[in-house]
């Protein structure tokens, strides 16, 4: 029961599709975005030493975006080691479902401070340059330094890219429909923060170019606002995502379908009539439905059969818990989605 319960797609899909291959579930996804929160960590900090000097020799108010984009990627990483430490507590009697959703509490803190420190900073400098007069002081410094950092983050983001392609291609989906629905939401983080970063990049030496070609520092000003613009709407993406997790973001209708014809491919289960799974942390989920059972037995017998089914739903790494009770006399079954299945 528990392995057909497993596959779905979507926002669990790589959750239950790594429990159903024989890995670790929930855990082994943790430690993979554990490892790639900490690469990201240090290739941004030396990242952003680096544009921080290039800035201040060269003046370019691309450069100062970009150091500050990197100052706050740097930050940000903190905060989602964090939310990864704090995410894999264990439940107790203050939080019987675990600690999971302090994963997004960080990640929302992580993604604010992207847009603050990041986009609204780069955009108001790069105002503020707008009418600056003068050449750059140093742009091969500024080359060098975007080209190393295009590197840096590139060894990051392929860390983050081959994790996102590795569960996708478990949960039978598109990488870029994985990363956004997943509830993994410190690889979410770092791979939009990294692609976001490649991309700033290449905006920055855009506007350095443009400036060095043609002298007219408005090319430098308009470099920097573009790459404000670009961490705003990364960070809104990350801020909406984090919030439906918070508020409690439901499975996907094709992992709901799976768990229900699971129940009803169970021979202890006659009926499912009603069903309510959603997210408590990372590839953790809740499990709350009715259901008649087979045969008729007194009421103790009926309870111990029920907590058997739970307990084999929560030994998935996935299921955080499950909790099943007696369908209420006059409740409507749950149309089975593979009725040939049983």
């Amino acid at each position: 029961m528990t392995n057909s319960k497993e596959r779905g797609g979507h926002a669990a899909a790589s959750d239950t599709a790594s429990t159903t291959t024989g890995g670790s579930g929930g855990k082994g996804e943790s430690s993979g975005s554990l490892l790639t929160v900490l690469i990201a960590l240090g290739a941004n900090a030396l990242i952003a030493i680096a544009k921080t000097v290039a800035a201040v020799v060269s003046g370019s108010a691309s450069m100062v975006a970009e150091a500050s984009h990197s100052w706050a990627d740097t930050g940000n990483e903190i905060f989602l080691f964090i939310a990864e430490r704090r995410a894999t507590k264990p439940a107790d009697e203050s939080h019987p479902f675990g600690y999971g959703r302090a994963a997004y509490v960080w990640s929302m803190i992580a993604a604010f401070g992207l847009f603050v420190a990041g986009s609204i900073l780069s955009i108001t400098h790069g105002i503020s340059e707008l009418h600056a007069e003068g050449e750059g002081a140093d742009y091969l410094l500024s080359y060098i330094v975007l080209a190393i950092s295009f590197v840096l983050e590139g060894v990051s983001f392929s860390q983050a890219l081959r994790q996102t392609r590795s569960s996708a291609h478990k949960a039978g989906l598109h990488p870029m429909r994985y990363i956004l629905d997943t509830s993994q939401t410190t690889l979410r983080a770092v791979f939009f923060e990294d692609a976001a970063a490649l991309i700033g990049i290449l905006l920055a030496a855009g506007g350095l170019a443009l400036h060095e070609i043609t002298g007219d520092a408005i090319y430098d000003a308009i470099g920097s606002i573009l790459v404000g613009v670009l961490l705003g709407v990364v960070a809104f993406v990350l801020i909406q995502r984090n919030v439906a997790f918070l508020v409690g973001q439901q499975v996907s209708a094709a992992t709901r379908e799976k768990v229900l014809a699971a129940l009803y491919d169970n021979p202890e289960i006659d009926v499912v009539t009603f069903l309510h799974m959603e997210y408590v942390g990372p590839s953790k989920v809740l499990i709350i439905a009715a259901v008649d059972l087979s045969l008729d037995d007194t009421e103790s017998v009926l309870q111990t059969r029920i907590q058997a089914i739970e307990d084999r739903l929560e030994a998935t790494p996935l299921v955080a818990r499950a909790f099943l009770t007696l369908s209420a006399p006059g409740w409507k079954p749950l149309a089975d989605p593979d009725p040939q299945a049983g």
